[in-house]
């Protein structure tokens, strides 16, 4: 019920947007000339109301061309390598450039597409050959594909660092630094040649236990029960995977919203005060960030509701009890993977101190192949977007990865 109640308002809400986006083309087109006009305010207003809705479509990642690290433009393309049921594997090619170092971006699968990743990649692609997993909104795959579970996500880490080759840097952001641990250390129990020769850690909940957040805090107040009553939906017979169980997309935005709302808000009134006075350049970068943002897609409920139980409830990995597909996870068992963690101080989403522990879980590795990041004032989101990210954290992982060649 709550699923087709969301949809039902949806379905009455968009046409309301897409009036007021016409309607902002409209006024800008003809009256956008003119400063401080009337329809100039008309227009930033129908903007805010066009903005302020959810969409369940991929928007593009719209990398084109990149500057390197020489300052020399190389143009992108993207290329579908590999695909399943819940994800593709997308690489971006600069044409004519080869033998750069692999890394598989894994992004997370916790509400938002792979393309809110698209400043990371896009610093990324200035030294290296970037993939990057896709994952596909479930509740467009229908049921017959099969379930999809915290097994079947570490899977797929596992089959596209074989899918890639040999020396691939593995790079986690958030979410999947369990999931990428755990496919590291399964790789390395079993000897394959296709452990990654480095993997680097982003803001990830390895271990909710140091400095919890308020997100870690709701997680451990609830018994599991309470979040499959309370938060699972029903896919609607109108979409591709009509009878799934999911975790909605648009309630974890809306519990991300909630967490800054004054944040928000200001962001709103600025974009139309940037707006109004003719400072388009900021007033894009807000617009687009949002558009991004509020481009959501849902979990599947036995991923969410696993996640919840093994990372935040009872703390598998760190408390060495993680199995995957039966099997016991053993960090220390690592031997070849050179380890970054990277941490932001602000972040309100995973404490200080959380991906920092998976330097202890490998206690396998000598200290010249273990390296830790905290960055200055950033939050969550600084930690892998934006001028920090740019300009003071993706050195150190660049310097990381060639330190593992």
């Amino acid at each position: 019920m709550m699923y087709k109640a969301y949809q039902t308002f949806a379905n009455l809400h968009n046409p309301m947007r897409l009036f007021a986006k016409a309607s902002e083309r409209v006024s800008n087109n003809w009256f956008g000339n003119f400063s401080l006009n009337p329809m100039q305010r008309l227009a930033a207003h129908y903007e805010q109301i066009a903005l302020l809705g959810f969409t369940h479509s991929r928007p593009d990642f719209k990398i084109k061309s990149i500057i390197d690290s020489f300052g020399v433009e190389q143009m992108v393309e993207e290329e579908l390598v590999h695909s399943t049921h819940f994800c593709n594997l997308v690489r971006f090619i600069k044409p004519g450039i080869e033998g750069q170092p692999k890394i598989l971006l894994v992004a997370p699968m916790s509400g938002h597409f792979a393309t809110l990743l698209a400043g990371t990649i896009k610093t990324l692609l200035r030294d290296h050959d970037v993939y990057v997993t896709d994952w596909l909104n479930i509740r467009d795959i229908p049921v017959s594909c099969g379930e999809f579970d915290f097994d079947a996500y570490v899977e797929h880490i596992i089959n596209f660092l074989k899918v890639i080759g040999p020396q691939t840097h593995l790079m986690a952001v958030c979410q999947p630094t369990v999931a990428c641990l755990a496919a590291t250390a399964v790789m390395s129990e079993d000897k394959s040649p296709y452990v990654p020769a480095s993997l680097t850690l982003m803001a990830g909940p390895v271990d909710v236990s140091m400095n919890p957040t308020k997100v870690n805090e709701l997680a451990t107040s609830k018994p599991i029960t309470w979040f499959e009553d309370r938060l699972i939906g029903i896919i609607p017979s109108q979409f591709g995977g009509t009878g799934r169980k999911v975790y909605p997309g648009f309630l974890q935005l809306m519990a991300f919203i909630s967490m800054n709302p004054d944040r928000h808000a200001e962001s709103f009134r600025k974009l139309y005060e940037y707006r109004i006075s003719g400072e388009d350049e900021k007033a894009d970068v807000i617009h687009d960030f949002y558009e991004e943002y509020f481009a959501i897609m849902d979990l599947s409920a036995p991923f969410y509701l696993e996640t919840i139980q093994k990372v935040f409830i009872d703390r598998d990995l760190a408390a060495g009890t993680l199995t995957y597909h039966g099997r016991l996870v053993n960090p220390k068992l690592i031997k070849k993977t050179f380890l970054l963690t990277v941490e932001g101080e602000r972040d309100d989403i995973c404490g200080i101190g959380q991906t920092l522990a998976a330097q202890d879980l490998c206690n396998g590795l000598p200290g010249y192949m273990k390296a830790h990041h905290l960055q200055a004032g950033v939050g969550h989101y600084g930690v892998f977007n934006g001028k920090r990210w740019d300009g003071q954290i993706y050195p150190v992982v660049r310097n990381h990865i060639q330190s593992a060649l």
